[in-house]
């Protein structure tokens, strides 16, 4: 931030920051680590390594010097879905960098979530895009991973198109799902719904109640 501040140990970067006056539009979103809005680059005092971490989760140690970025710059590629089928070949002629990775394993240290983000992009050149959605699963698309790539893979678009392939074309469909779907669009809760609406927030919290005695709930 190009100032030096004091501040009580045991703070996130984000707390660090709203303590010291701070107030915070951009770069900060849900502060429990799944949005990957607060990334954040830092260097600790007397080594020459540079980190990256998620503000409202990374504590401030003494000497930290660090910058938050408020966007990682990345090239959103547009694509139908409905027009793509579930290979490999599809993801690379939109993402042809991928084949540059050089298995430097640096997007997988740069991840807050620990993800195995390098194995996720091999799985992907080796065709299983199946493991890749899993192995990414749990990606917050905070950039952490792209801001370190020397090969320039966009990683968090990537891993996105794949698990969305793999939802659509791989992932076994869920019977009851489709199920509940249709008797929605056959208007069968039509009644409940216009109940929920009109009910009002007394109406809300019981529900909320019951549901947390795990009392059955009825319309």
């Amino acid at each position: 931030m190009g100032k030096k501040y004091k501040v009580p140990e045991g703070l996130t970067i984000l707390k660090a920051l709203e303590y010291l006056g701070y107030r915070l539009i951009r770069g900060v979103g849900c502060r429990g680590g799944f949005c990957g809005a607060c990334t954040t680059v830092y260097r600790k005092q007397g080594d020459y390594r540079l980190y990256v971490g998620l503000a409202c989760q990374t504590p401030v140690e003494e000497g930290m010097y660090l910058t938050q970025i408020p966007s990682v710059p990345a090239e959103k590629i547009r694509y139908d879905l409905d027009k793509m089928s579930p290979e490999a070949s599809v993801v690379l002629a939109l993402f042809p960098e991928i084949a540059r990775c050089i298995s430097c394993n640096t997007c997988t240290k740069a991840c807050p979530q620990e993800l195995e983000v390098m194995d996720a992009i091999q799985a992907i050149l080796r065709g299983d895009l199946a493991k890749a959605a899993r192995l990414t699963f749990d990606c917050i698309s905070c950039g952490s991973c792209t801001l370190r790539c020397p090969a320039e893979i966009q990683h968090f678009y990537v891993f996105q198109l794949v698990r969305r392939i793999y939802g659509k074309y791989i992932a076994p469909k869920a019977k009851h799902l489709e199920k509940r779907v249709k008797e929605i669009e056959e208007g069968l809760y039509e009644k409940a719904f216009e109940k929920l609406i009109k009910g009002g927030a007394e109406l809300w919290r019981d529900l909320a109640e019951k549901v947390q005695e795990g009392k059955e709930v009825k319309l």
